[in-house]
């Protein structure tokens, strides 16, 4: 079972990458808001972290 956001804090990766989908649909072909690229950093970090979680609680 994979962990949840309420035993490790970290909400899942796969929740994560759909709202990282969900940006890049959202612009399609046009450039990116400054409030896009900010929230896409930050939504990178948090899935880098997840996939962590995810990876030692797999090990």
């Amino acid at each position: 079972m994979p962990p949840t956001f309420a035993s490790t804090g970290v909400r899942p990766a796969a929740v994560i990458n759909e709202q990282i989908r969900a940006i890049v649909r959202g612009a399609r072909s046009r450039r990116w808001t400054q409030a896009e690229r900010t929230l896409y950093g930050l939504l990178l970090v948090e899935w880098e972290t997840a996939r962590r979680a995810e990876i030692v609680e797999a090990a």
